[in-house]
């Protein structure tokens, strides 16, 4: 107990830093450090895991919709509407 750093940060044998690749460190897990810790923090907060999207479903956005009812409003001002 009379060497023991006080500061010093226990590491854990297995599992491997996702930030550097040093050893994971069990006060900052998955981490090895609070600085991997706030840089994978940094890259939440700027959209860096962000998952790249593809083509949006026009109905998801309302587009679908719209356009039906665009054409069918015509056909019902000219009286051709199943009542």
């Amino acid at each position: 107990m009379a060497n023991e750093d006080p500061v010093a940060v226990k590491t854990v044998g297995r599992g491997r830093c996702p930030i550097c690749g040093e050893p994971t460190a069990m006060d900052y897990r998955p981490f090895c450090s609070g600085r991997c810790r706030d840089a994978d923090l940094s890259r939440w907060l700027r959209g860096g895991y962000a998952i790249p999207g593809g083509q949006v479903d026009a109905d998801e956005d309302g587009d679908d919709a719209l356009a039906n009812r665009a054409a069918r409003r015509p056909a019902e001002e000219d009286g051709e509407a199943d009542d």
